[in-house]
């Protein structure tokens, strides 16, 4: 049994195909029910669930009702995000995209541990991004209550939690057979993630023309959405990775620590790659595996 978050649209419902293809069943946990039917209608051995990751009842009814079933879960893709949006809070004050990105996968992997372990051997894939390298984690202030607010800083931070949560969940749950990825789709073209983020943004990287039309050289340099899909289920799946993890992939294969010494500009995405030090620190992982702890009131109880 797998669950993909955001399994009905981009990267996530190209995952799901792909599972489904290959003789799985795919429980999808949705936000927006109506796009998710939609989008998934003939898809077979798919099922849809109601959850939304700003709110913490709606994880924990669905982790409830998934556990009931007494189904092992064989891989966990964290894959639902929101990116570069303007500052909004969930009903405990928390930043949107920290809540979204992280917080709420850390509360849903807590609630299925059970069902990760009774496994044997499952697999967490947390979807993170190059956007990593946009800010490290600010453990003083992560929900900018003392800070101006910045959308890239507060979506780095939030990639930033991917990873090191991948990191600390991999050194809890190897024992138990769990093994914990994050994945670099790449820059990938029609998805719907950027839906909300201001223009000016991707004109300051250079990847837009006064009009707000992607340039039509760096459009023909981004990834298909398969492309993009492709290392997520390599992950879940490949026997290169058997008896390892807590590991930043990227292009289907484990990705280079950023020491400075790749040059990255945002035209040309095949040098947006590498994975920063600061976000796989193992000391920085648990630590922020406390905090997430204390701000989701969730013990993981990883045992």
């Amino acid at each position: 049994m797998i669950i993909v978050t955001g399994g009905y649209a981009g990267i996530g419902l190209e995952t799901v195909k792909t599972f489904v293809n290959a003789g799985a069943k795919v429980v999808v946990p949705a936000r927006d029910i109506a796009k998710a039917a939609k989008n998934l209608e003939g898809i077979q051995n798919v099922t849809i669930e109601a959850m939304d990751l700003m709110d913490p009842a709606s994880i924990d009814a669905f982790a409830a009702k998934f556990l009931l079933t007494e189904s092992p879960l064989h891989m966990l893709v964290n894959n639902a995000g929101i990116m570069w949006v303007p500052l909004q809070r969930d009903t405990r004050g928390y930043e949107s995209q920290l809540a979204t990105n992280h917080l709420g996968h850390f509360q849903l992997t807590a609630r299925l541990w059970p069902a990760l372990k009774k496994a044997g051997s499952a697999r967490v894939i947390s979807v993170s991004s190059y956007g990593h390298q946009m800010a490290p984690f600010d453990f003083e202030d992560p929900n900018f209550k003392h800070r101006d607010y910045d959308t890239l800083a507060g979506y780095g931070q939030s990639k930033t939690a991917n990873n090191l949560f991948a990191v600390e969940l991999d050194r809890h749950g190897k024992k138990f057979g769990v093994r914990a990825f994050s994945v670099h789709p790449g820059s990938v073209n029609g998805t719907d993630l950027g839906r909300v983020a201001p223009m000016d943004l991707f004109k300051q990287m250079g990847t837009h023309d006064a009009d707000g039309n992607l340039f039509p050289e760096v459009a023909q340099k981004l990834k298909t959405i398969p492309q993009g899909a492709a290392t997520t289920v390599w992950c879940a799946t490949s026997p290169q990775l058997a008896n390892t993890g807590g590991l930043y992939c990227e292009n289907t294969e484990v990705a280079e620590v950023d020491l400075g010494n790749i040059a990255h500009h945002y035209d040309e995405p095949l040098t947006l790659r590498g994975v920063q030090p600061y976000s796989i620190d193992t000391e920085d992982a648990k630590r922020l595996w406390t905090l997430s702890e204390d701000l989701t009131g969730v013990q993981f109880g990883v045992n």
